[in-house]
């Protein structure tokens, strides 16, 4: 079976509260390629809720934030040929998100979230993606990721483990 983006980060870098794996009380999302697309599906759960019956915007801002990081960590893999569990470890950040509610969008349906690779330049990476529901486009945003410098892991990691011992 095919692992999620998010699935390759390292354990301690897992605890994003959207895509982090090993944040027991986070969203968990999984985003994978599907051809040039990268693909994420989220089913909302009721205290998700803005109005009954509807999402929450900050959720929405959360998924298509998560999905456009993710994205473009397994870009800037793909760009320089390498497989994503491969090291020394390509993470990324925000620098800016701007999304645009189109529509409202119903709890009750799975939320798919389809991004694009606007553009791989040094260690910045631009994601557009759209989120629907029963395929119907609720809002579209745009991440501009940066790649975390190695030696700001390097330093983050080493503080780790003097913190842990």
């Amino acid at each position: 079976m095919e692992q999620a983006f998010q699935d390759y980060y390292p354990d301690d870098l897992s605890y994003c509260y959207g895509c982090g794996r090993l944040n027991p009380d986070g969203l968990q999302i999984k985003t994978y390629w599907e051809g040039d697309e990268s693909v994420t599906r989220f089913q909302p759960r009721p205290y998700h809720m803005a109005i009954p019956g509807f999402v929450y915007g900050g959720l929405i801002a959360s998924l298509i934030d998560c999905h456009g990081t993710g994205t473009a960590a397994a870009a800037a893999y793909r760009a320089e040929g390498r497989e994503m569990d491969s090291e020394p470890a390509l993470r990324f950040l925000t620098a800016s998100l701007h999304v645009d509610y189109l529509k409202p969008t119903p709890l009750d349906a799975v939320l798919e979230i389809r991004g694009r690779v606007k553009e791989v330049k040094g260690r910045k990476v631009i994601v557009v993606s759209s989120l629907l529901a029963g395929g119907v486009e609720c809002a579209r945003g745009e991440v501009v990721a940066v790649q975390v410098p190695a030696e700001f892991l390097a330093a983050y990691r080493q503080g780790q483990d003097e913190s842990a011992g």
